[in-house]
C-alpha cells in the first residue's frame, strides 16, 4: 500500500526549487550534476515545461531526498508514488520483523529500541526497562515518543546526571534531521522538547564537535540507578538499501556500557534475569 504524507499541494516545479534552494545549488550546478540545460530546469521550476518521471527521479536523487519526499514530488508532477509505504505488521514484512527482532533479543541485556521517523517507539528490547522504570504512564502509552520520554520532566530527565549534555545531544540531532528533511512534526516536536525546563544547551547543540569534556569520545547517557550512576554510549542502525518509505525510515538504537561498572552491573542484571517487558508499541 502507497502511502503519502498530507501536506499542501505545490507545483512540481516549486518543490524542486525549495529543495534546490534548501541544498544550497544553483540551477547550473544541479544542471551540471543532472546533465540537464539550464535552460530546461528553469523552465520545470518555473512551470513552463513539465518533466518527465525519470527526469523527476533524477533530480530527486541528487537532490538527495527522502522517499517519502520523492514520492510527494512525484504526485506533485502527475505521477504515480514509486516507493510504497507497508506496514510493519504486513504479512510481507515478516522476514524483516524477524531479523529486527534477532537484532533485539541479540542484544540484551543491553538496551535498544526500534523507533520510525518521528522518533515513536515500533519495537524494544527486555533491556529497555532499565531506562523507562521512572517513567510516567502517560508517556509510556501509544504511540511513546522516545525523545519525550527521555526529556520530559516526568519522564527520564530527573535521573539523567548529565541532562544538559545529554538533552543538547537529543536536540542537536533532531534540529538537524528537522533541517534536512524539512518535516513540520519534526519541528514541532523539536519546539516541544526546546520548552521543557532545563539547561537549554545552546552553545554544545550548535558547536560542530557537539557536546563532550576532555578524553571524552561519545556523548554519553549518564543515568542515575539508585545509588549508583551508569554510562552508555549508543549505535545507530539502519537498512542499507531500502525501497520501501518504512523501511527507509526505520532506525535501530542500541545502548552499550561506556565503562567497566556499567558492563558488570548490566552482566548480573541479564544473569538474575532482573529485566521487565519492555512498554507496548
Amino acid at each position: 500500500m502507497v502511502m503519502v504524507s498530507a501536506r499542501t499541494a505545490e507545483p512540481v516545479g516549486a518543490l524542486l526549487r525549495h529543495w534546490r534552494a534548501r541544498r544550497g545549488l544553483s540551477q547550473l550546478a544541479l544542471s551540471g550534476l543532472t546533465g540537464v540545460s539550464t535552460r530546461h530546469l528553469s523552465f520545470v521550476e518555473t512551470g513552463r515545461s513539465g518533466p518527465s518521471r525519470d527526469l523527476v527521479l533524477r533530480l530527486c536523487d541528487h537532490l538527495d531526498l527522502e522517499l517519502r519526499e520523492r514520492n510527494r514530488v512525484l504526485l506533485a508532477a502527475g505521477y504515480a508514488p514509486a516507493y510504497p509505504e507497508t506496514s510493519l505488521d504486513d504479512p510481507r514484512m515478516a522476514e524483516v520483523r524477524t531479523a529486527v527482532g534477532r537484532m533485539l533479543t541479540g542484544h540484551e541485556p543491553y538496551p535498544a529500541v526500534v523507533v520510525d521517523r518521528r522518533w515513536d517507539l515500533l519495537d524494544a528490547n527486555a533491556g529497555i526497562a532499565l531506562l523507562t522504570e521512572t517513567v510516567a504512564d502517560h508517556l509510556l502509552s501509544p504511540p511513546v515518543n522516545v525523545l519525550r520520554a527521555s526529556l520530559h520532566p516526568e519522564g527520564m530527565a530527573p535521573r539523567i546526571a548529565n541532562l544538559g549534555e545529554w538533552r543538547a545531544h537529543l536536540l542537536g540531532r533532531l534540529r538537524r534531521q528537522a533541517e534536512v528533511t524539512d518535516a513540520a512534526d519534526l519541528r514541532e516536536l523539536y519546539a516541544e522538547l526546546r520548552s521543557y525546563p532545563g539547561d537549554d544547551g545552546s552553545a554544545a547543540e550548535s558547536a560542530p564537535g557537539g557536546p563532550g569534556g576532555p578524553g571524552d569520545f561519545v556523548v554519553p547517557l549518564r543515568l542515575r540507578h539508585g545509588d549508583r550512576e551508569l554510562s552508555f554510549f549508543s549505535t545507530v542502525a539502519t537498512l542499507g538499501t531500502p525501497v520501501d518509505v518504512t523501511l527507509a525510515e526505520l532506525v535501530v538504537e542500541s545502548f552499550f556500557p561506556a565503562d567497566a561498572g556499567t558492563a558488570e552491573f548490566l552482566a548480573a542484571r541479564g544473569r538474575t534475569g532482573a529485566v521487565a517487558a519492555p512498554p507496548a508499541g
